[in-house]
């Protein structure tokens, strides 16, 4: 698989406090990987310095470099086409439908003015039928469940036509069967069209399953990075998280399962 993204060294701090720690970090295409950790172990503010967006604030160094190019030569609009971004709780303006919210993806190809071509019209219309959304696409978002948002906001993403898609916490507010529908669907983008998926998760159990890599963040520092049934060793676990945990094998999925112990 072809290096999506290489980055190095990366630290990071808000005054006196260091955030991220000497964090080195790869993303190949069609590659899945679960970045882990409690609250504050850095996820989010790694996320936005591959995002290029803490740049010049705080204390800061590292270097990330996306196909091969230093993140500082890459202009924002030429880097949106690459690297597409879901926040931990997306939002949208009142009255949008969920064809208002895909459009928005298309946004780094706009012409002067902004206006759409029809290539734009055709990547929204194919993404809607993609992700099963083209019955709703008049629908305000409002009127949507909370799953067909979050595939909505995933299209916008898509939209975008990206090489990368950087999720933060993406299933937080969603119930077990949408969680489900969307860690399918992240695998299948990868696999079908050789996105590089990195996604920050508190789910270790679900997102493991889903994911070809693991990355486990703790107090900044990068501690462990492999395959997830490498990664989710009970003691290392409890370590971080400071709860006592143990594994269980599932032999109809060989999958491995991390639970709080008794």
């Amino acid at each position: 698989m072809a290096e999506l993204l290489e980055s190095s060294q990366l630290t990071f701090a808000y005054d006196d406090r260091p955030v991220v720690r000497d964090v080195a970090l790869t993303l190949r295409a069609g590659e899945v990987v679960a970045l882990f950790g409690p609250n504050g172990s850095g996820k989010s503010t790694l996320i936005q310095l591959l995002l290029g967006t803490l740049r010049g604030r705080g204390a800061n160094r590292g270097a990330i470099e996306w196909n091969g190019r230093p993140i500082e030569s890459i202009r924002r609009r030429d880097l949106a086409r690459l690297v597409a971004y879901l926040p931990q709780s997306p939002t949208f303006d009142a009255g949008q439908t969920v064809a208002d919210v895909l459009r928005l993806g298309r946004l780094p190809y706009w012409g002067a003015f902004g206006v759409e071509s029809q290539r734009d019209a055709h990547v929204v219309e194919a993404v809607a039928a993609q992700l099963e959304l083209s019955g709703v696409v008049h629908r305000r978002m409002d009127e949507l469940s909370g799953g067909q948002r979050q595939r909505v906001f995933v299209g916008r993403c898509l939209a975008q036509e990206p090489k990368a898609l950087l999720l933060d916490e993406p299933s937080t507010f969603l119930d077990l069967r949408h969680q489900l529908d969307l860690h399918q669907l992240l695998r299948k983008l990868a696999r079908e069209q050789g996105i590089g998926v990195l996604m920050a998760s508190h789910d270790l159990n679900f997102t493991a399953l889903h994911a070809d890599r693991a990355v486990l963040l703790h107090e900044g520092a990068k501690v462990a990075d492999g395959p997830p049934n490498d990664v989710l060793e009970p003691e290392l676990l409890e370590r971080v998280y400071g709860v006592a945990m143990r594994r269980v094998e599932v032999d109809d999925v060989s999958h491995l399962v991390v639970t709080r112990s008794l």
